[in-house]
């Protein structure tokens, strides 16, 4: 038998072994640290009676007002909402639903009157929201090229394969390319308030200010040079599929034309879920002494351009003030309440249990 001889420990903790020849094996012994001994200081917490009831209680009365004060801010928003997917036969809207075809040159107009019981104070905020439309479609989410969108002429040119099927015609690139790009909102919606003399007066809609500023000055950007000439900087390439105009006509307002057109803006940054609304226009209030809104009868007038029944989905205008937590939305008051509520409940059963039990252990253990 071959025999081996063994030396003391090294400094750095490893075992050294002499072979024939001279050689030193080295075994796999992990090296002897505090860290990889697992010998580091640990400390972990004893809980107590004295120290869990406490935290329960103290949670709840933080998060219940919290989520009170949330849930009644949230229902302070004054929200109106109207559906206008026609699909019902008596929707003003029905025969341009049921009519729609991607070669009609020309809009369908349909009008619908509504009602506000209560006037909208400040600024209002119009909305488009869409149903059962999945945005958040992997394929769909990457369909888009970021340096096109940025103003690169060589993407301009060249459009990404990311966008394909929908990066060109006829070997003509497509601007902007891709399937996000080509599906975008295209309704127009006006608003108008009857006044009791019968009067139709229009409401001003701003358009801008609608997207967020780092898209607008950050990630979008039109191609070199001025505003004045996007005709020529977009000459040689196409339209996307489902758009009646191309790019740089967008809007007759130079600083929101092109890439840097605020509802294309908007309409790019992708929702989450299938259901969603994305900011249309913002009614600014003028009159310190009147509301943006008068209590009274409106009507919303609608070209109708934009297909919902092929995925069966549908739209909708939304009216909506805000407060500093943004829109309406009592989900995270409701979570407030809930949390706080459950963190009292339990500290108020755990109390009892160490009430009606905790003494006799005590006791048990002292006559032991």
């Amino acid at each position: 038998m071959m025999a081996s001889s063994y030396s003391a420990k090294d400094e750095d903790g490893h075992i050294t072994v002499s072979g024939p020849g001279g050689g030193t094996l080295r075994n796999k012994k992990p090296e002897n640290t505090a860290f990889k001994q697992q010998r580091l200081p640990a400390w972990q917490p004893i809980l107590t009676a004295g120290t869990v009831l406490p935290a329960f209680f103290i949670i709840g009365l933080i998060f219940i007002p919290i989520g009170i004060g949330l849930y009644v801010t949230s229902n302070n928003i004054k929200e109106f909402e109207i559906d206008y997917t026609g699909d019902d036969a008596s929707s003003p809207c029905y025969n341009c639903a049921k009519n729609f075809s991607w070669n009609n040159t020309k809009s369908c107009t349909c009008t619908i009157p509504f009602q506000l019981d209560q006037p909208y104070e400040s600024n209002v905020f119009m909305y488009y929201g869409l149903s059962n439309f999945y945005q958040n479609h992997r394929r769909y989410v990457k369909s888009r090229d970021d340096s096109q969108l940025n103003g690169n002429i060589d993407s301009l040119k060249k459009p990404s394969k990311e966008c394909e099927p929908y990066a060109s015609i006829d070997n003509k690139p497509i601007a902007p390319c891709g399937a996000i790009a080509n599906s975008m909102f295209n309704d127009t919606l006006k608003l108008f308030y009857n006044d009791p003399n019968g009067t139709s007066v229009p409401i001003p809609l701003t358009s801008t200010g609608i997207a967020w500023w780092t898209d607008k000055h950050v990630k979008f950007r039109n191609p070199v040079g001025t505003n004045s000439n996007l005709t020529a900087v977009f000459q040689g390439t196409m339209k996307p599929v489902n758009w009646h105009r191309p790019v740089y006509e967008l809007d007759t307002d130079p600083e929101n034309n092109g890439f840097i057109n605020e509802d294309f803006i908007v309409w790019m940054r992708t929702a989450a879920l299938p259901t969603f609304r994305k900011l249309y226009r913002i009614i600014q209030k003028k009159n310190n002494m009147a509301p943006t809104l008068p209590r009274g009868n409106y009507t919303l007038v609608v070209d109708y351009n934009y297909p919902v029944r092929s995925f069966e989905g549908r739209k909708r205008m939304i009216l909506s003030t805000i407060s500093w937590m943004g829109g309406k939305n009592p989900f995270l008051g409701i979570a407030y309440i809930t949390v706080g509520s459950v963190c009292f409940f339990l500290g108020v059963v755990l109390l009892v249990i160490h009430h009606k039990y905790g003494n006799r252990n005590n006791s048990a253990n002292i006559s032991n």
